[in-house]
């Protein structure tokens, strides 16, 4: 999931809306289905260049198709959250595909709103509220349940894969952070087309002074497609209609549908255990960032 420069809300949301929210939230749970499928062939960095730079590419081919200029003039913000927003979260999780399984990468990305409201408090030098303060105790709480009773942790290389997960959610935090000061008035697919681009200029050296580990087979290669076109460009798409229709704050409940389908999909198509721990830890983190976003459970509504 990624951090976008959101416009105030405006209408409330129908059934239509609620599906294609639903829809996002299943496309963007699949992504880390897809990482773990072609990580082992690809790599993280070639597997990540390839989501970057397909992905870049078919925004812009949008931009063509909606007339959206391309603002050269914020390059800037272009390449901050490039490396912020999209180059070092997707790398990380990359990495951590290696090791861990797509259910708890999926969870742990719900960590990324916390890790905003923290880095936020620190900008302004004020203390969160006693809700927001709860909301960080029960979400890291969470953490150390989903990790702590999980056997992968004992696989070689899961620490490092944990860290990654969470740098990778920091990373997001600090750029919704930048976003909020710094590139809130640029429209959301200019930050998005932007920064994609923004974020191959960052990853092409590594993309040429590097290998794939073997040769892809097709399904690898339809899983780059599914990573690249589905989970960013058609993603996006679906995200900015959303933001227009039912506004910033209904559509970015996502996050707390993304865990669900990236535990369903890892169960379904990866044979991946869910267990006890796993469902705990997954309610206690959303409970967490719940409270941390101010999430009201009223906040879908009908026409």
């Amino acid at each position: 999931m990624h951090n976008l420069a959101l416009p105030p809300p405006k209408l409330a949301m129908n059934l239509a809306n609620a599906c294609r929210l639903i829809l996002l939230a299943a496309i963007w749970g699949a992504s880390f289905l897809f990482m773990r499928i072609a990580v082992p062939s690809l790599g993280p960095i070639w597997l990540i260049s390839a989501r970057i730079g397909l992905a870049a590419v078919f925004l812009a081919l949008v931009a063509q198709i909606l007339k959206q200029p391309f603002a050269f003039k914020h390059w800037r913000e272009y390449l901050t959250l490039g490396l912020l927003n999209t180059a070092l979260p997707f790398l990380a999780y990359g990495f951590a595909a290696r090791t861990l399984n797509a259910s708890m990468m999926a969870i742990l990305n719900a960590t990324a709103p916390i890790w905003g409201a923290v880095i936020m408090a620190l900008i302004v030098r004020k203390m969160p509220s006693f809700k927001v303060g709860l909301g960080l105790l029960i979400g890291m709480s969470g953490v150390a349940v989903l990790l702590g009773f999980d056997h992968i942790i004992d696989k070689p290389g899961a620490t490092l894969g944990i860290v990654a997960c969470l740098s990778a959610t920091l990373c997001y935090g600090i750029a919704s952070a930048y976003t909020k000061l710094k590139a809130s008035h640029i429209a959301p697919f200019q930050v998005a087309n932007g920064s994609m681009w923004g974020a191959s200029l960052f990853l092409l050296p590594l993309f040429v002074s590097s290998q794939p580990v073997s040769t892809p087979p097709p399904t690898v290669w339809l899983a780059i497609a599914g990573l690249a076109i589905l989970c960013t460009g058609v993603a996006y798409l679906l995200y900015f209609r959303l933001v227009r229709e039912i506004g910033a704050a209904s559509t970015l409940t996502v996050t707390f549908l993304i865990p669900l389908f990236g535990v369903l999909w890892g169960a379904l198509f990866l044979g991946e255990h869910i267990g006890g721990n796993t469902l705990i830890g997954a309610m206690i983190i959303l409970l967490g960032t719940a409270l941390v976003t101010g999430f009201k459970l009223s906040i879908i509504k009908s026409r």
